[in-house]
């Protein structure tokens, strides 16, 4: 599961990360709350890597409705080719989705507590992703997209069972390639990131408002104590 995440560098420095310059971004960065529906600074590749924009949560182009997007925000990758609204884009349409952290509620008690999961090198990553175009009744093009899901490593279960699928640099090039479309190359790149290179900490519960978009968010915090917990 990823239903929020953060992007704190700024425009420049992920253009340059990426190898991607800006063609068609709108969508501000630094970003402390980044949440499904809102707009997302994407990477894809359609005969050279560009930065565009999309809004987050897949609406696949043959969709009779905007809503379905917003149940895709995440796409299993052990389904993505028996999926009717993934299985085309596995193979025509990937990207990846810079990020550089990632939010999971742990249950403590009765309490769900916030954390912001990073690499410890505090350095930016690529979630895989899928994107597609749809047209709305007035024909305008909407470009969406959704970010794959594994089953989490050893560090992160204690969270959730789910994790979005972090690639590799190396993998990064092979999941933009648009000449490999062989899903038995593809589906061998969605795999956990490494545990020991991760780690996660405790945040204010105000990155529970999608609204609240401010670099307090990502502060380390006291976690909430524990309600609801027998006592010793």
């Amino acid at each position: 599961m990823c239903g929020r995440f953060t992007l704190t560098a700024d425009l420049k420095s992920v253009a340059e990360r990426f190898g991607a310059p800006a063609s068609d971004v709108e969508t501000p960065v630094p970003r402390y709350n980044i949440a499904p529906t809102q707009g997302v600074i994407v990477v894809n590749d359609e005969g050279r890597r560009q930065l565009r924009q999309m809004r987050w949560g897949l609406i696949p182009s043959w969709a009779k409705e905007a809503a379905i997007g917003n149940k895709l925000i995440n796409a299993r990758a052990e389904t993505l080719t028996e999926k009717p609204s993934f299985r085309e884009a596995l193979k025509k349409r990937r990207c990846l989705i810079p990020a550089d952290g990632f939010y999971e509620w742990q249950k403590l008690g009765k309490l769900k507590q916030p954390m912001r999961i990073v690499l410890k090198s505090r350095e930016p990553f690529g979630f895989a992703g899928l994107w597609d175009v749809w047209e709305n009744s007035e024909g305008d093009e909407i470009r969406t997209c959704t970010i794959s899901t594994t089953a989490a490593n050893e560090l992160l279960r204690e969270i959730h069972t789910r994790m979005p699928v972090i690639l590799t640099r190396e993998d990064e090039a092979l999941w933009l390639d648009p000449k490999i479309q062989d899903p038995a190359v593809l589906l061998p790149l969605l795999k956990q990131y490494p545990a020991e290179l991760m780690e996660f900490y405790p945040v204010s519960t105000q990155v529970n408002t999608a609204t609240i978009d401010q670099p307090e968010n990502i502060a380390r915090c006291e976690p909430e104590k524990p309600t609801g917990l027998l006592p010793l």
